[in-house]
């Protein structure tokens, strides 16, 4: 009986001590074509909160789990997961090499910036949407922006050679800083204006991992101005990518291209990419005429007493890229890399704005960028300049050479004064920034909380900035701390809440949330997602100091000569509902991503607006602000906030997988809007007593659609893909593109293909479809050779305001591919 109890015990023994021993699930996550590790992969057992990130070996080790049958989940952005069956039973379980392939199904793409965590698509609390390292490998151009085009939800521009730009749900302006562009985790924008750096950017089109694109509002967690929408470019890590990649391309417009990358590793510790580019172009022939108000020697308007269009003036139809970027890894330990990186870029060419275009000439931009990344914090610093000395504005440069010969001046006497009163914009600006994040898992509860600093320095030698010709650089500095909780109640059901608390030198404090409800089951997925959005002004609309004065920025409010106070101006806001839908209704052959959403927006950042003779600019007397007084009396033009509009719409898009290889994609969009037309407190914008849509200026079509067939091969890829946008109005300070009604603009008769006070309206923008085809063959495992014609029909279509009516485009170019030594 003694030796019976005895067993018994030993046994109960045995049993809890197994039920209770804990191993490592361990494993080495690789590329499975290139064979290459893969860094910074999830690795998660479903059903508990056990998991393990990849270090720069590819290795993970998930400790501490107990005896069991598990499924083990590995995620990794761009790739399609990997699951497998796991058995613990009291001894560590070694998985060996486990390889995972190139996301094919959008289904199965991970992203990172709905919520600064890697998470399915599917699940992700926003409208995001993805161009792959595929779509990029696939474009025979040096501009990934293009396929911005086929991005549902896009307003999508093309004005010339490479000018492209974006706008989403809305407001769209010439100088547009409503959508946020990140590259790295950097902002990637210009220091004075808040534009996007589009054209200006360092980065070769090679080295870009992915792009994601979200749709509405972001600033929770990205701070103002992301504000409609967020591109966030993503670049290579030269671990996972070694090698050479050299292209070379020709086309139309005399457009030559050369780029190189080359990335290695040197050792377990450090590695390193360098790329760069150069490119070269011809604009197409266009000259926007300017028009200007001359007498003849009978006094009479005109030569024949008629206000005339006169030529651009000194136009430059030559562009040039160089662009350049280094950058060093080196592996603190198995789980964290300090990067460093530079980046480069001299560009000169012609940019569309809304008082005409901008001959943009040797504009040089550098970044310094430090980033620290482990599997629980993330801190960067980087440092941003940028420097031009000869970019002008061609409208004013025309207009001042004439007004210089009707004063009797020689030629050349005239062209030198061209380049004055407000025609010449110098920047030698600078900017700090600095960012601290902190993110963890605790059971079904993730934590991401983090600062950002931010100190700009923009000085533009006077040209147009209330910087005492340079002498007094304006110094600005803001400061935010964001917050998000997502928890995950059951396996299907997440919710996710952000915050950000913004304090500003100037427009002061902002308090931003977003919040948001997932349910996800089986590669479908359910959210509504409540967020707000901010657009901050930018310090042209702050500080600027144009034309003598007439234009003066609004950081301090003014006072008018009746005792009128016009009150400095302050963030625009936007709060949008939005619910989605994302999943199979196929299973792993088609694809539908649809969202619905309602905007209430307000306070808008208006154009420029006469407001009346100002006697003081904050505190100080105009007479010492404005440069021009002896001519203006005070006369002042400035930025206000204004307006109430609500916006609705949906987008959907499809993607039916016929084959692995080819697939064929849909998306549609509606936008539209509705405003109180009895509220001239807030809408009246240009105060003639009625409100319609000179006061809104949504610029927007309602209507837009786009689709495409692509075949993936071996050997052979090819695409085709068809957009249309439907005819809509366009107003956008001296820029109009409309039809011909029974409206106003600027004092002149709304009238198609006729002036409109300084400029010309060639009648609305969209109208058109434009269809793009592209063939390429992989010639071996070194060599590509493919091309690419935009536009195939030559339609002759004009898709924004001071810029030229794009025709065809075409280019060749050849690639090749060289493995990393000793590979």
């Amino acid at each position: 009986m003694k030796k019976t109890f005895t067993i018994l015990i030993m046994s109960l023994l045995f049993i809890s001590f197994r039920s209770y021993s804990q191993s490592t699930v361990q494993g080495r996550v690789m590329d499975a074509d290139s064979g290459q590790p893969l860094i910074g992969a999830t690795a998660m057992l479903e059903g508990t909160s056990k998991g393990a990130t990849t270090d720069t070996n590819g290795t993970f080790a998930i400790q501490g789990v107990e005896d069991g049958t598990y499924s083990l989940t590995i995620s990794y952005v761009g790739y399609s997961d990997f699951t497998q069956k796991v058995t613990v039973d009291g001894a560590d379980v070694r998985l060996g090499e486990l390889s995972m392939a190139e996301a094919i199904f959008a289904f199965d793409q991970v992203v990172v910036s709905g919520t600064r965590q890697a998470e399915k698509v599917t699940e992700t609390p926003a409208t995001i949407e993805i161009i792959s390292s595929k779509d990029l490998e696939e474009l025979p151009s040096f501009n990934p922006g293009e396929l911005l085009a086929r991005v549902k939800g896009v307003d999508f521009i093309r004005a010339g050679v490479v000018g492209t730009g974006i706008n989403i749900r809305g407001f769209n302006s010439n100088f547009n800083a409503k959508n946020l562009q990140v590259n790295d985790g950097r902002f990637a924008t210009l220091i004075a204006t808040g534009l996007p750096m589009g054209p200006l950017t360092t980065q070769i089109k090679e080295d870009v991992e992915r792009v994601e694109v979200i749709l509405g509002p972001n600033a929770a967690l990205y701070g103002p101005n992301a504000h409609n929408g967020l591109v966030h470019t993503i670049t290579k890590d030269p671990r996972t990518s070694q090698g050479t990649t050299i292209a070379v391309g020709a086309g139309n417009q005399s457009m030559f291209t050369a780029r190189m990358r080359h990335a290695q590793v040197l050792s377990d510790k450090f590695s390193f990419k360098v790329t760069g580019e150069y490119t070269r172009a011809e604009e197409f022939e266009f000259t926007d005429s300017v028009y200007i108000d001359r007498k003849d020697a009978a006094g009479n308007m005109g030569a024949d007493g008629v206000k005339e269009g006169y030529e651009e003036y000194m136009l430059d139809n030559d562009l040039e890229f160089l662009r350049a970027e280094a950058a060093l890894y080196y592996s603190v330990s198995n789980t964290s890399d300090l990067i460093f990186s530079w980046g480069g870029s001299n560009s000169t060419y012609l940019s569309p704005t809304n008082v005409g275009r901008n001959q943009i000439k040797d504009w040089r931009m550098n970044q310094f960028h430090l980033r620290y990344t482990s599997d629980k914090f993330f801190a960067q610093v980087y440092h941003t300049k940028s420097k031009t000395d000869d970019t002008y504005a061609i409208d004013q440069r025309t207009k001042n050479y004439y007004a210089a010969i009707d004063g009797g001046a020689t030629e050349a006497e005239a062209r030198e004064s061209s380049l004055g009163n407000g025609a010449t914009f110098a920047d030698d600006s600078k900017r700090w920034n600095a960012e601290v994040q902190y993110h963890d898992k605790f059971g079904d509860l993730g934590v991401v909380i983090g600062s950002q600093w931010q100190r700009d320095h923009a000085n533009s030698n006077g040209t147009y900035l209330l910087d005492n010709n340079g002498e007094d650089p304006i110094i600005i500095s803001q400061v935010g701390v964001y917050g998000q909780l997502d928890y995950q109640f059951t396996p299907e059901f997440k919710a996710t809440a952000a915050f950000r608390g913004d304090n500003h030198e100037v427009y002061g404090f902002n308090f931003i949330p977003k919040s948001g409800l997932v349910y996800a089951k089986n590669n479908n997925a359910f959210r509504f997602t409540y967020g707000k959005g901010i657009a901050a002004p930018t310090i042209l609309n702050m500080y600027g100091d144009l034309f003598a004065g007439l234009i003066l920025g609004n950081a301090e409010g003014f006072t008018l000569n009746d005792g009128t106070k016009v009150e400095k101006q302050k963030v625009e806001q936007i709060q949008t509902f939005e619910v989605g839908y994302k999943g199979e209704l196929v299973p792993k052959r088609f694809f539908v991503d649809a969202n619905a959403y309602y905007n209430i927006s307000r306070d808008f950042l208006s154009p420029v607006t006469i407001v009346g003779v100002a006697t003081e600019r904050g505190d100080t007397p105009m007479e010492e602000v404005q440069s021009g007084y002896s001519v203006f009396g005070g006369l002042v033009a400035t930025y206000v906030n204004f307006g109430k509009v609500n916006t609705y719409g949906f987008d959907i898009g499809t993607n039916l997988y016929l084959s692995d290889r080819i697939n064929w994609t849909f998306n549609y969009s509606y936008f539209d809007y509705t405003y109180d037309e009895d509220d001239l407190e807030n809408n009246d914008f240009n105060n003639d007593g009625e409100v319609n849509k000179l006061d809104v200026l949504v610029n927007a079509p309602k209507n837009k659609f786009g689709t495409g067939v692509y075949y993936r091969g071996n050997k052979f890829f090819s695409n085709i893909y068809i957009r249309w946008v439907q005819e809509y109005d366009y107003f956008s300070s001296y820029q109009i593109a409309a039809k011909t009604q029974d409206l106003s603009w600027r004092g002149t008769p709304v009238v198609e293909n006729a002036r409109s006070t300084d400029a010309w309206n060639y009648g609305p923008l969209g109208g058109f479809v434009n269809v793009d085809f592209g063939l390429g063959y992989r010639v071996n495992n070194v060599f590509t050779v493919s091309g690419q014609v935009t536009n195939l029909f030559n339609a002759e279509y004009r898709e924004f305001t001071a810029a030229p009516f794009t025709g065809r485009l075409f280019s060749i170019e050849l690639k090749a591919n060289l493995p990393a030594i000793g590979n």
